[in-house]
């Protein structure tokens, strides 16, 4: 059983930074999506187990960086210049199957976090 445990959301204004943490009881695939009210669930980044393969989505590239402590078994989510599009539910994933590489779909991760609020006033 894999205990993901979320922390960092907040209300910030446009442009402002935020960094979400995820605390992980191993190593693995680790994933962050975000679910907006009436929208489906969608890939944000994921990092490899290893920590040496990241991967984003279009909307954040540039502007969010996803890393991992792995002393810790902490993945991070930094998130700079945030918009009010960014606003959502966040969820950190992890997923026990991927030895390597990353994955952005939902369905290779079985094992999600809480969530935490981001919002972000324009």
């Amino acid at each position: 059983q894999v205990q993901l445990v979320e922390s960092g959301g907040g209300l910030v204004q446009a442009g402002d930074s935020l960094r979400l943490s995820c605390e992980a009881s191993g190593r693995y695939l680790m994933g962050w999506f975000r679910q907006a009210p009436g929208k489906d669930r969608e890939f944000v980044a994921a990092i490899s187990r290893s920590g040496d393969s990241t991967s984003y989505a279009d909307s954040v590239k540039g502007r969010f960086t996803i890393s991992t402590d792995n002393a810790k078994n902490t993945v991070y989510l930094r998130m700079n210049s945030l918009k009010p599009e960014d606003t959502a539910v966040y969820y950190c994933a992890a997923s026990t199957a991927f030895v390597f590489g990353t994955s952005r779909y939902p369905i290779d991760y079985n094992y999600w976090g809480q969530g935490t609020q981001v919002t972000v006033s324009s």
